[in-house]
């Protein structure tokens, strides 16, 4: 099972493949929005991917228009609600606006 790393707390949880990166997230504890139901339409689940990218399923095109709505973008960005695990360990970093804090 791959393990999910978040950052900053340093928590970490194990989720299934092919579940939902938000999912996961939520399990380990951590506040992180997610004002549309996890429908790709609000970007309030916007992280930083640092480590497995490769590992997550590809970005498609929902979660790419709206990724291009959103200030702060960049390559390791990714809409947890969209983005479902691999075989492998991620690390992702929660950003201030979209976790709660």
């Amino acid at each position: 099972m791959p393990v999910l790393t978040i950052l900053p707390s340093g928590k970490t949880v194990e989720a299934e493949a092919g579940s939902r990166l938000l999912d996961a997230i939520v399990a380990a504890g951590e506040a992180i929005l997610s004002k549309c139901g996890g429908e790709a339409k609000c970007g309030s689940c916007h992280v930083f991917v640092q480590e497995g990218r490769k590992s997550l399923s590809k970005i498609q095109r929902l979660e790419n228009d709206k990724l291009d709505t959103i200030v702060g973008v960049g390559s390791k960005s990714r809409l947890a609600c969209q983005a479902l695990f691999g075989a492998e360990n991620v690390t992702v970093e929660l950003l201030g606006f979209g976790s709660g804090i």
